[in-house]
Parts: C-alpha cells; sequence; structure tokens
C-alpha cells in the first residue's frame, strides 16, 4: 500500500476531486496549507505599497492506495492539477506499512 500526497492549488481542488471520484477513487483527507516552492512567495499591490507574500496558500490531498492503482491516481491528479505555471504544486508517494480500522479494528499489514 502507499499514501499519495498531492499539493495543489486550491482552485483545482473540484477538478481534482471529481476526475478521482468518477475512476472510483472515493476516500481521501483534504486539508488547507500554506507554503512555498521555487517561486519564493509572491508580490501584492496593498494601499500602494508592495508586499512580499512569502507562503502561498494550497490544498493538501491524501489517500492510501493500493499499489495497482498509485500510477492512475497520479496520473489523474497531474492532469487536472496542472495549469502550467509556476505553482501547480507536487504529488510524494510513501510506503504504509499498516492500516488499522479504528471502528472495526481490522487490520491491513502491507506486504
Amino acid at each position: 500500500m502507499r499514501k499519495v500526497t498531492a499539493i495543489i492549488r486550491p482552485e483545482r481542488l473540484e477538478f481534482v476531486k471529481t476526475a478521482l471520484e468518477e475512476k472510483g477513487f472515493f476516500a481521501m483527507t483534504i486539508r488547507e496549507v500554506k507554503g512555498r516552492g521555487a517561486q519564493k512567495g509572491i508580490c501584492l499591490q496593498y494601499r500602494g505599497k508592495q508586499i512580499k507574500v512569502d507562503t502561498i496558500p494550497k490544498t493538501e490531498i491524501y489517500m492510501v492506495i493500493d499499489d495497482e492503482d498509485v500510477r492512475p491516481v497520479i496520473d489523474i491528479i497531474k492532469k487536472n492539477a496542472r495549469t502550467g505555471k509556476f505553482g501547480d504544486g507536487k504529488i510524494f508517494v510513501s510506503p504504509v506499512e499498516i492500516v488499522v480500522g479504528i471502528r472495526t479494528g481490522d487490520e491491513i499489514v502491507s506486504e
């Protein structure tokens, strides 16, 4: 099993979520985060002055999925989150060793 974490632009969330759902990937956790990448923030004009915004709002999606679903999920996220501009985000994939259902107590041990 793998954990796929995607950090994307907030305005692309609905596109990504809908595309994942259409392919049968419903379980995901979504949260609002702030961060910065290679662009090192942005400059905005406020009341005639230039202000540097160091961290930019982003949306983080993470999902725990079977190994064989990793490539399809990555492809769906890439296709639907991409604008072609700096700040489109990143996707990270990590191994998951054990999943425990709190309500049922069921345990899935990854091999």
